[in-house]
């Protein structure tokens, strides 16, 4: 989230390109709701760039989407597979956040959007209630199609160095007409409309108010004028009640008739039945009688100052259900401004943290970086909003900067914007940071919306105190493991060598990944890569013992690679951790130009040739170490040729959910030699961005590269 907010005239051209293939998914499924998420290359979030069939207001909450969280896009993306979700039950049961913050009836599929190799985005497409409760196979071909004809527009675009992004709001497209509207046609409908004796009205998909009849007007006590281009409920105080407007959003989404009746004072009871198409909704207004009870409204219209409406809750909701999948401080920040942005109104936000008496800035969105390097380690003591709502606990909200600046007179307009909340984060009365809040025009803040903010605060707050101790173990457990591996690479005369190693994406888990270059003369060496079972403190202790006896009987003149791993597989089999290993060696000879290759279930080398071309070597297989005492690992012998490439890897470089674990192999080859090594580290950053860019990788990541030269 360090960074400001990228304006729309930094976006990558050319979305429009994806305008007619969305349309045309939408028209042969028959889907209600089309939404098209791109992944920017480098970033590990979603960013919704097109809808079709859904107002912003609902859209707003999935505008950002982490690549881990757990939403259908996301996982179609991860697992490169298409999602099928064909009840609200089955919804509830698999996603359950989808499920609280839009609890109603629907269909829906996400799948992603791929060439094979790189995996663009994906598409989320909604049905209402009477599709079928299972994809026909033309609908999933279509689907499939739409990927097909998507991603080449993509890496087109990236390929002329003007690739397709994201701007600050997804673009809304409008809706399709199944006819030409004619001029007669649409006079003699409305003076139909106009003099029918019940009340009717037309909606956006936005909610707001495109047309009312004279009746409908005389039944809730309004002139048109005063209704139009307006949501009711924020016109209409008496219609101020959440069932009301979440009545509203469960049509738009659900594209299911549904109805409330509502009391407009004195005590006039009116039925409002909604019939939603791909455009809005119609509504239809009678006078109803019946047991007062039974109306969804009885008390008396509630004051301007007072009103919450089921926007607010829904966000506010969508915000609380995301930050319980919240696992570190970055996690939290992120998931805080892809909500609090769009979906509460501010232009800008930044997130501070209280760190040895000081306010750090953890996170911001919309300022620029220059502002937020003067604000950042200003003391806890400064006499400024942030720090002061610290050290009180009391939020402070100025609608003007006139009111900022009688409250403190050294405050200088920095910022260009007109309004500001600064909200204290306040865990067990303890402060753990504070939310800044920056708005363009003026902003009263009323009483409803400040009680709103403070209960998003709280919830902050909690996120954000759970995920401090979360990085706190984090950071111990990859201290932890990183210093089990090798600071550094002994210098080896006749080969370049490069290494790399990654940490899991997401989860605090300890991996076992390891990798070793030992000199044995000045001609020989042996390169080992290994990847213990598990993910805990016992998998890296256990892989620090490996490591260790492997690198002694290397270490053993003469010791071939079949042997050093028959001795360690007897040593794990003594110690009896209740765990396996898998490991590769290869003995370099550069006086012979060849490697002699054993392997105990690692995924097998690549050998890249001089001329480029790339073999997997699939050497005879042994038992991983630690099944069998007995197991016999057999040693083949390779020609290792100046300018040749030997890879070794660990299996989170290749597998990728959804995958066939030899394709992943065979296309891991196919970067290999697609990519001319000009040195080798630029060689292995290429092939770890390959692989991230594929899919993301939630396990932990080992790369050695090894290249023998003519010289010493």
């Amino acid at each position: 989230m360090r960074g400001p907010a990228v304006p729309a005239s930094a976006a990558g051209p050319g979305t429009g390109l994806l305008d007619a293939v969305l349309a045309d998914v939408m028209r042969d499924t028959g889907a209600s709701v089309g939404l098209v998420f791109l992944l920017p290359l480098g970033e590990r979030v979603l960013r919704l760039v097109l809808a079709s069939g859904m107002s912003r207001e609902i859209a707003a909450p999935w505008a950002r989407v982490p690549i881990n969280a757990a939403i259908p896009v996301a996982d179609a993306v991860r697992q490169r597979r298409l999602v099928w979700l064909g009840s609200q039950e089955e919804i509830a049961r698999r996603y359950p956040r989808v499920g609280i913050v839009l609890p109603y009836d629907f269909r829906v599929a996400a799948a992603p959007i791929t060439d094979g190799t790189t995996v663009w985005g994906g598409i989320v497409l909604l049905w209402p209630v009477w599709h079928p409760a299972q994809l026909s196979d033309a609908e999933q071909e279509t689907i499939t199609a739409f990927c097909r004809r998507a991603a080449p527009l993509l890496r087109q675009a990236a390929d002329s160095g003007r690739p397709l992004g994201p701007a600050d709001e997804p673009r809304l497209l409008p809706a399709p007409h199944s006819r030409e509207a004619d001029s007669a046609q649409a006079v003699a409908a409305l003076d139909c409309a106009e003099q029918l004796p019940v009340g009717c009205c037309a909606l956006d998909l936005d909610g707001r108010l495109t047309y009312i009849n004279p009746a409908g007007a005389e039944l809730v006590g309004a002139g048109a004028a005063s209704l139009l281009g307006k949501r009711p409920w924020e016109v209409l105080l008496w219609l101020h009640d959440p069932v009301f407007e979440d009545r509203y959003r469960e049509a738009a989404v659900s594209r299911q008739p549904t109805a409330f009746t509502a009391r407009r004072p004195p005590d006039i009871r009116l039925s409002f039945q909604l019939y939603p198409h791909d455009s809005g909704i119609s509504v239809h207004i009678t006078p109803t009688g019946g047991d007062p009870s039974a109306t969804a409204a009885k008390a008396a219209a509630p004051s301007p100052a007072g009103l919450v409406g089921a926007t607010g809750l829904y966000h506010l909701t969508h915000l609380a259900t995301a930050l319980a999948e919240a696992v570190g401080v970055q996690d939290v920040v992120e998931l805080a401004a892809d909500q609090i942005v769009p979906a509460f109104g501010p232009e800008a936000l930044a997130l501070l943290a209280v760190d040895d008496g000081r306010l750090r800035i953890t996170g911001y969105r919309g300022y620029s970086p220059e502002l937020m390097d003067r604000f950042d380690a200003a003391p806890l003591t400064s006499d400024t909003p942030a720090a002061r709502v610290i050290t009180t606990g009391v939020a402070s909200f100025f609608a003007t900067f006139a009111d900022l600046k009688r409250a403190y007179p050294p405050a200088v307009h920095q910022d260009e914007m007109a309004a500001w909340a600064f909200l204290p984060l306040i865990v067990s009365g303890r402060p753990v940071g504070s939310l800044v809040l920056a708005y363009d025009q003026p902003r009263p803040f009323p009483p409803a919306e400040r009680a709103m903010l403070t209960s998003l605060t709280g919830l902050i707050a909690q996120a954000l105190d759970r995920a401090r101790l979360y990085d706190a173990k984090l950071t111990l457990a990859h201290t932890l493991q990183t210093g089990l591996l090798p600071h550094t690479l002994p210098r080896l005369p006749g080969f370049d060598v490069a290494a790399r190693y990654r940490p899991a994406g997401h989860g605090m888990d300890i991996g076992g990944d390891f990798y070793d270059l030992i000199v044995c003369t000045p001609t020989t060496a042996v390169a080992v890569i290994g990847d213990v079972q598990g993910h805990n403190t016992t998998a890296a202790a256990l892989m620090g013992q490996v490591r260790t006896a492997v690198h002694a009987y290397a270490a053993t003149v003469g010791a071939s690679p079949g042997k050093v791993l028959a001795c360690t597989n007897r040593l794990l089999v003594d110690l009896d951790p209740g765990l396996f290993a898998s490991c590769l060696i290869a003995h370099l000879d550069h006086t012979h130009h060849r490697a002699l290759l054993a392997t105990a279930g690692h995924p097998p080398a690549l050998l890249r040739h001089p001329d480029g071309h790339t073999d997997i070597l699939r050497v005879p297989p042994g038992l991983l170490l630690g099944i069998d005492p007995a197991a016999d690992y057999p040693t083949t012998e390779i020609p290792l040729p100046p300018g040749a490439v030997l890879a070794l890897y660990t299996d989170g470089l290749v597998e990728t959910p959804g995958t066939d674990i030899d394709d992943a192999t065979n296309t891991l080859a196919g970067h290999l030699a697609a990519v001319e090594p000009e040195n080798l580290d630029a060689l292995a950053d290429v092939l770890l961005h390959h692989a991230e860019q594929s899919a993301p990788r939630y396990d932990d990541i080992a790369l050695l590269l090894i290249r023998p030269h003519d010289g010493p």
